[in-house]
């Protein structure tokens, strides 16, 4: 009697003492899976792997058959995730589409919905945990339980927890269901243990989404300020608008391209993803200096605009001195009637030699004025010639051309002064000051380079550093290539007409054989057709001539 009284309370010491050393070793094995599911959840940077991550990890960590996540998206709640191991449902993350309607948080009266789970579990922000549903007289569990009886299913413990940001907003729902016995396989509650454990894990889940979310909205703040500036830049001229989002598009072909190509110079250049996201950046900014360059240089149309074409003035002087030659012919006819002289034909001939001359020389100025062509010698001799020629302006004998108006009429091609192509290359300058003053994160370090560099020259004959084709990363000298394919074919600038694919390739080809473009890339640009996929997504029908 003595020996059963002694050994009874050895067995039921023996036993707790067993109890206690389970316990100790699921909490254990639970830490350390809340701490494994932290690291990873720390270093995904995809939103629906992370999502699917967060519930794989709850249903481990509490030994869950299913669970779902849902998204707070203003007055409602969608479901995001859904998985069941026992009824092999996947769905949303990487398994099928989710076809489910969203749960309002309120009523139509504007009262809160306090009838579903979830719902209540927000609007309180608490954690729910519920043992069996079938018990429940809080919650409408109706489509639970039809839920139940067509799939043969026994939802019955439930654990809702609410995912909290840093402001204190509820950002989701973590819910799980049935939590398994690992010994029995029978459904149990969610024991206190678990659910803090779950709570510890949607804290986590929490601060990390929110995290994506911070960086995602700042990413798209910045993308946006960024394409601001790019279309501001555009509109301040309307001869160049467009080019700030051409340029990018086109930079990006090519770059895929070079990406795409197995041989030769380019069979080991690779894009990733980052790569990809820090071209596009610089690609827009890449004339972001011009926000600071003075309008009436940019849109300098023709060789005398200033404010305004003053080719007007000089058809106006021009007027006054064909109205000075029709006045002299006409006082002389007169003085020539009062002497009884017969109307003489030389004067008349002279003085339609003198008209004739007139129009012509304005003709040829107005020629000039254009830019499109090269000046020859002789025609800046015949510029410089005309400035001889003076009208009348007030009783005053002034030359018919200023010095001013002479050295822009004797700009050798285009429509720019040399100290107006000056502040016009300036901008690259800018841009390179404007982009460094940036504190750039390290995975856009080289935006200042690719945006910095597209006016220098394989030969080290550009600018503004006089950089070489070594000196140059390959998706700079894309950049390069892009800006005067996207400024040949432009169908907007003031002083030229957008070219043909045909001319455009012919002017390229001839850059790359005088060492100013990258050749493997215009090759590249070549054997991709490149120029065509462009074309055909920007460019007028008549440009599009080459196949």
């Amino acid at each position: 009697m003595t020996t059963q009284n002694i050994s009874n309370p050895s067995e039921k010491i023996s036993n707790i003492g067993l109890d206690i050393s389970s316990d100790i070793q699921k909490i254990v094995g639970q830490v350390e899976e809340l701490t494994e599911i932290g690291i990873a959840l720390s270093s995904e940077k995809d939103t629906t792997q992370l999502l699917e991550k967060i519930l794989l990890g709850a249903k481990s960590i509490t030994n869950s058959d299913g669970g779902t996540i849902y998204r707070v998206y203003g007055d409602t709640i969608k479901i995001e995730i859904i998985r069941s191991d026992s009824l092999g449902i996947s769905l949303g993350g990487g398994g099928n589409v989710i076809n489910i309607p969203n749960i309002p948080l309120f009523a139509e009266n504007g009262e809160p919905n306090l009838k579903n789970v979830v719902c209540y579990s927000y609007h309180h922000n608490k954690t729910i945990n519920i043992e069996d549903a079938y018990d429940s007289v809080n919650f409408d569990f109706t489509g639970t339980k039809a839920f139940d009886k067509n799939n043969n299913y026994r939802s019955k413990s439930f654990l809702s927890i609410p995912l909290t940001d840093h402001q204190g907003e509820i950002i989701g729902i973590l819910q799980l269901i049935n939590a398994i016995d690992p010994e029995t396989k029978e459904i149990i509650p969610f024991d206190s243990v678990s659910q803090r454990f779950a709570e510890a894990l949607a804290s986590q889940a929490a601060t990390v989404l929110t995290k994506q979310q911070l960086i995602t909205d700042l990413e798209n703040m910045f993308e946006s300020m960024i394409k601001l500036l790019a279309t501001a830049v555009d509109e301040k001229s309307p001869y160049t608008g467009g080019h700030c989002r051409r340029v990018p598009e086109l930079a990006i072909m090519l770059t895929e391209a070079a990406h795409e190509t197995d041989h030769g110079y380019l069979r080991d250049f690779k894009l990733n993803e980052a790569d990809r996201y820090e071209l596009t950046i610089a690609a827009w900014l890449h004339d972001c200096g011009k926000i600071v360059t003075p309008v009436h240089v940019v849109d300098k149309a023709t060789k005398l605009e200033a404010i305004f074409d003053r080719i007007h003035l000089l058809e106006t002087r021009f007027e006054v001195l064909k109205r000075d030659h029709e006045i002299a012919y006409l006082k002389q006819q007169i003085a020539d009637l009062k002497d009884n002289k017969s109307p003489s034909s030389e004067l008349e001939q002279a003085f339609q030699a003198n008209i004739a001359h007139v129009d012509d020389a304005l003709e040829f100025i107005r020629r000039s004025n254009t830019g499109g062509e090269a000046m020859s010698d002789e025609d800046m001799a015949r510029i410089h010639s005309l400035q001889k020629l003076t009208w009348s302006l007030n009783n005053v004998e002034t030359p018919l051309l200023s010095d001013d108006e002479v050295y822009n009429l004797c700009i050798f091609r285009g429509t720019l002064t040399l100290e107006e192509r000056k502040i016009i290359n300036n901008h690259v300058n800018l841009t390179i000051s404007m982009l460094e003053a940036i504190k750039f994160p390290k995975h856009l370090q080289r935006v200042v380079e690719y945006a910095g560099g597209h006016h220098e020259r394989m030969d080290g004959k550009g600018y503004p550093k006089g950089l070489t084709r070594e000196e140059m990363s390959i998706p700079a000298r894309a950049m390069a290539i892009a800006d005067v394919f996207e400024a040949l074919t432009a169908c907007d600038r003031p002083y030229k007409s957008g070219k043909k694919i045909s001319d455009a390739l012919f002017i390229l080809k001839k850059m790359k054989e005088e060492g100013h473009i990258d050749p493997d890339l215009f090759d590249t640009f070549i054997e991709h057709k490149i120029y065509k996929t462009y074309a055909e997504k920007f460019l007028d029908d008549f440009q599009n001539d080459v196949d």
